[in-house]
């Protein structure tokens, strides 16, 4: 989000989550050398595109979290927000266990289970894993059918089980992501399965808690603000929405939060400035999907890639090395 002056000496930007909009914001207002603070309630960036590794391969995990104050310094403050009052343009701060599980049900077929399922199998080959979906169709509608074909003949390769056009029944009454032996569950159509684990990958639920107050006529179904094509939030010149929280039909990935960033922040050095704001377009999807460390499926522009570049390019190590360098840290 940014506060809009009448100099550039006489404006401060906030920016309200440190997700990979956030931090391509930051970096990009730092670059400009305009003046910001980053509010975040983590003391550390999390690549979360390697968190379905992280939950099954030991050690993992760590190499995943990057201190936002060795990037940022003073221009970082650790906290939750509480609201934002528009009026005054000021930001109100407020003071998974895969290895005992002997079988694994990944509740959602959308991108996340695919790589989910995928990752367990790759990491744990012996133990039985159940992908659950409630359509044909695995992946993302957006990506090309030949792709979502291919995510599904390596999950058969691999030895995921799947268990297509089926909904859990239960799911609200069940336990998830913790080991419970022997959990039974049962779909729509009348399947009985028995399990140890059951992750649920089923959908993005947005977090709105830090705007939902102040932006309550902007707000979205799914909670999400409505933008237009610059960016800026409904019925607001200088407040910008990037990332997840911003309601613009596309897939929600950390490449599109990175294209956002830069919009937002062009149209918020060029409305200090006076110059005619650009406008965000969406293109062809660019989609990468890992399938475990060693193999993957995708898509660039709206071509498929072959499988073999997929998993050089994301799935060695799922792209923590881009996090790094652009934190301007060395992994360890």
């Amino acid at each position: 989000m940014g506060a809009q002056s009448s100099s550039v000496e006489g404006a401060h930007v906030v920016v309200v989550g440190g997700g990979f909009g956030g931090v391509a914001a930051a970096q990009q207002l730092k670059s400009l050398r305009l003046d910001f603070t980053l509010i975040d309630m983590r003391d550390a960036f999390h690549h979360n595109v390697a968190a379905l590794r992280a939950s099954v391969q030991t050690g993992f995990a760590q190499r995943t979290f990057i201190p936002y104050t060795e990037t940022f310094g003073g221009h970082f403050v650790q906290g939750r927000v509480k609201r934002v009052d528009t009026d005054r343009q000021v930001v109100v701060l407020e003071g998974g266990r895969v290895q005992a599980a002997d079988s694994v049900l990944v509740v959602g077929g959308g991108s996340t289970g695919v790589e989910m399922a995928a990752e367990i199998k790759t990491e744990y080959p012996d133990k039985k894993v159940v992908l659950i979906h409630s359509r044909i169709g695995l992946a993302d509608p957006e990506l090309l059918p030949s792709v979502r074909q291919e995510a599904k003949e390596v999950l058969l390769q691999k030895g995921v089980e799947l268990l297509l056009g089926h909904k859990v029944s239960d799911l609200t009454e069940l336990q998830l992501n913790v080991t419970q032996k022997n959990t039974v569950v049962t779909t729509d159509k009348g399947e009985r399965l028995t399990t140890d684990l059951i992750i649920c990958c089923t959908g993005l639920k947005i977090n709105s808690a830090a705007y939902a107050s102040s932006f309550s006529g902007s707000l979205a179904d799914n909670g999400a603000l409505k933008v237009n094509a610059h960016l800026q939030v409904q019925g607001f010149s200088n407040v910008f929405a990037v990332g997840d929280c911003a309601d613009v039909n596309e897939p929600k990935m950390a490449y599109h939060a990175g294209l956002h960033a830069g919009v937002a922040v062009t149209n918020i050095a060029n409305s200090l400035s006076g110059k005619e704001l650009t406008s965000y377009r969406t293109g062809n999807v660019t989609m990468l999907l890992a399938m475990g460390y060693n193999d993957g499926v995708g898509q660039f522009n709206g071509l498929k890639l072959p499988r073999c570049l997929v998993a050089f390019g994301k799935s060695r190590d799922l792209l923590l090395w881009k996090s790094w360098r652009e934190m301007e840290q060395k992994q360890p």
